[in-house]
């Protein structure tokens, strides 16, 4: 797939910040994005407080979870085709904060910058800015303003707004705004980008403003959700200033008048708040609001900016990846693992959208994406954000098996491919509501959080029955075959591969739908032994037949795993090897994604990938493959993959660096790492890409250090890249916290928090105690300098 080179320009690569130091207007609409800021449930886009300058922007505030639905139109419609869909909503902006000198207002469309710097740093959470402006008439004025979402007050934002005269006296007009006339953008012929809604999803529904209080109250015209966005302020001046309230159509603001000395300084600090009758009483909003504002403004701007410090000290001594030898790289890495903190949901009650709570992209809808790339990231650095994540899942299984039944299963659940609130929102069925996957895939991660955590609690409340309720499904769609009883076939599904749709026994779908059958029998075992009151309720309250675990175990046995024996390799399904491969030669590279330029059947008819779909069952399924299998499964899918998604170039450098191809990881890495800062996709504007970036640590702690847990096994088989001196993370598991160390001469393993570990290295087994926290184990290569 053709690349754009877009390279963010930060001088030095600082490894904990991005850093703009001229404002681009052909890159303002990108780095929109790349300075958004977020604490999982608010997100804010990057713009400025004084507003943008011409050409595309999107003057965006997210609340994650908090959406507006709208019936779907279909020119033919068909039983059981998805009837709503659910788009996350643009809300009131409160970012707004316009700034007079007399009568010239302070504009980047007018007058002259000097000095201008925008940085978000990673350790701090906080957006900053300066620049100087030096107005048409000549007067001079500098602005410092800073930017906060608060990791430790879910519902609350701040800014400070700092001006100084610098070569005049003169009266200071600032109006802060909160406007509530937004929209959300539209999709077009794009169906990666934005909703289809007509019109504005909010309708005013009252205005308050008292003092330097202002507070919008909106409802969603179709979900039924009430809002509630309210600001306040402290201004800080040497002189008395008139304050004066303004209102009108959606918008409520208020206007501070004052006079400013030259060589003064006058600073205007707001707080704001969002809350939704999704998560409250509608009657109780305002009053919480009004409480979040209070503790925020007695708090102060400073305190808030400490707290922020210190949740991310916490979180970066936990998860930072730390590499010696590319500063490039280690920005991208830490501005990954920022962004995904910054957009997970961490109530229980929301997910993370694949453009996080930066853009509109994919209308704010949660994708199996979370569970395979997303997940594992915050299972061995936050496993309590991972739990949470779990919770979603369990919460929206009751949406799950109402979908269930409108598929025609009589038992399970069925969960969705798109959705924000439970339901299935994908238009297109064969890429979509076909990707049967997600159930398997939800299974996986369900596995995995037991395996890493022992969390009994979690596996007997929640975890047990989401993982007996899909399996069922597999009952329903699968069968023995009619000519060959022995094997069981699962038909008409789409895997992960999205240029490949209604296929039969797709093997990624079949090989973890028979892991998942395995579990399910397993956990309905171990509830049975450990809990066998909670197994009797789980068990009447879904109507478990006695031999359904046995039933599950035997189509596991027999699950059809397609291989050809003249290739050598696995079958992406029955029909895959029957197919003309793409004219990759002949397509020019302005074609690329194909989705946008060719018909969903021409690309159907042909071998041609989107991503990673038997190369992805290589990596989660790793311990049932040789080396040689994967070696020859990596060779032929290769060929044949394009790209054109996000979560595709992790994955093979995964596989690459197991198999030896250590020149094909590093790039393929190096396409998943600044995949956002680089704009390698040409559409970071609408978003950045959360799965890609979690691909980003699976690329490190998967690919090069080799880790892999199976059968609740923790091994390593680590690799230092050629360009590299050293690599090192950390990551929970089992109760304990281990710090892995890679340099060219040796592997470290150190016990930072717990009592006791043990793992392998390659074939060596490495006990870790109290009394012995620190191994190191020889290297038994070089540096990856060539490529097998």
């Amino acid at each position: 797939m053709p690349e754009q080179s877009n390279q963010m320009q930060t001088p030095n690569h600082d490894r904990w910040q991005v850093r703009e130091t001229h404002i681009d207007p052909a890159q303002q609409f990108r780095n929109e994005t790349l300075f958004a800021i977020g604490n999982g449930y608010i997100g804010l886009r990057g713009t400025h407080e004084e507003g943008g300058l011409s050409g595309p922007s999107i003057e965006g505030s997210y609340l994650n979870g908090f959406y507006e639905s709208e019936q779907i139109h279909y020119p033919e419609t068909a039983y059981g085709l998805a009837k709503q869909n659910q788009f996350m909503l643009n809300v009131p902006n409160g970012k707004g904060i316009a700034c007079w000198i007399d009568d010239e207002q302070v504009s980047f469309s007018t007058g002259e910058i000097r000095d201008y710097e925008r940085v978000l740093d990673f350790r701090t959470g906080v957006l900053s800015r300066r620049f100087t402006w030096i107005s048409p008439r000549g007067r001079a004025i500098t602005v410092h303003s800073k930017r906060i979402v608060c990791f430790e007050h879910k519902h609350v934002y701040a800014l400070q707004y700092n001006i100084s005269a610098i070569n005049f006296s003169g009266q200071i007009k600032l109006v802060s705004t909160l406007d509530g006339a937004v929209r959300n953008i539209e999709a077009g012929d794009d169906p990666r980008v934005g909703s289809n809604q007509s019109g504005a999803g909010l309708e005013l529904i009252g205005s308050e403003q008292n003092q330097n209080r202002c507070v919008l109250t909106h409802r969603t015209r179709n979900s039924g959700f009430a809002l509630v966005s309210a600001m306040d302020h402290v201004l800080q001046c040497d002189a008395p200033a008139k304050t004066v309230m303004l209102s009108g159509g959606q918008k409520a603001a208020i206007e501070y008048r004052f006079p400013l000395q030259q060589g003064a300084s006058a600073t205007l600090t707001k707080f704001g708040a969002y809350f939704s009758s999704r998560d409250y009483v509608e009657s109780d909003l305002k009053k919480m609001a009004a409480q979040e504002l209070n503790q925020a403004v007695s708090l102060g701007f400073d305190t808030l900016c400490t707290e922020q410090e210190n949740y991310l000290t916490q979180f970066w001594q936990h998860a930072d990846v730390e590499i010696d030898g590319d500063n490039a790289l280690q920005q991208g890495i830490h501005f990954n693992q920022f962004h995904l903190l910054q957009s997970v949901g961490r109530d229980g009650k929301t997910n993370i959208a694949a453009k996080g709570v930066t853009g509109e992209g994919y209308e704010g809808h949660y994708f199996w994406d979370t569970e395979i790339y997303i997940f594992p990231f915050f299972l061995y650095n936050k496993p309590d954000i991972a739990r949470k994540l779990l919770d979603y899942r369990y919460s929206s299984l009751p949406k799950a098996r109402e979908r269930a039944r409108q598929m025609s299963h009589a038992k399970g659940a069925l969960y969705p491919w798109r959705t924000i609130a439970g339901e299935e929102c994908s238009a297109y069925y064969p890429a979509g509501t076909a990707q049967y996957h997600i159930n398997a895939d939800i299974a996986y991660s369900i596995k995995q959080y037991f395996e890493a955590t022992g969390d009994v609690d979690f596996m007997m409340r929640a975890g047990t029955e989401i993982v007996m309720e899909t399996a069922r499904i597999w009952m329903g769609i699968g069968c023995f075959a009619a000519n060959d009883p022995d094997r069981f076939c699962i038909n008409e599904v789409t895997g992960p591969d999205e240029y490949t749709a209604l296929v039969n026994n797709n093997y990624y779908t079949n090989i973890m739908a028979q892991m998942h059958l395995h579990f399910s029998a397993d956990m309905a075992a171990l509830m049975l032994q450990t809990d066998p009151a909670r197994f009797a309720e789980v068990a009447a309250q879904i109507g478990l037949d006695n031999d359904e675990p046995q039933q599950w175990r035997r189509a596991a046995q027999h699950m059809l795993l397609p291989y050809d024996e003249k290739l050598g390799i696995h079958p992406q399904d029955d029909s895959f090897l029957s197919k003309k491969i793409w004219d990759f030669a002949s397509t020019p590279a302005e074609n690329y994604p194909l989705l946008l330029h060719y018909h969903p059947l021409v690309i159907y008819r042909h071998q041609v990938c989107k991503q990673a779909d038997v190369v992805l069952a290589l990596l989660l399924q790793g311990d049932r493959f040789s080396l040689e299998e994967k070696r020859r499964d990596f060779d032929y899918y290769e060929k044949v993959t394009t790209h054109d998604s996000s979560l595709s170039s992790c994955i093979f450098s995964i596989i690459a660096s197991e198999i030896g191809y250590h020149d094909k990881a590093y790039n393929y890495f190096m396409e998943t790492a600044r995949l956002d800062l680089d704009d390698t996709h040409g559409n970071t504007c609408y978003g950045v890409h959360t799965a890609a970036m979690a691909g980003t640590w699976m690329s490190v702690a998967y690919g090069f250090a080799g880790m892999r847990t199976y059968q609740s096994k923790l091994s390593f088989t680590p690799r230092l890249p050629e360009k590299w001196r050293h690599y090192q993370f950390r990551v929970h598991i089992q109760g304990q916290l281990l710090q892995v160390r890679i340099t060219e001469t040796d592997t470290e393993y150190k016990l930072v928090e717990g009592t006791g570990l043990t793992l392998n290295h390659g074939a060596q087994l490495v006990t870790l105690t109290n009394a012995c926290p620190r191994v190191c184990v020889a290297m038994s290569g070089q540096k990856d300098d060539h490529a097998i």
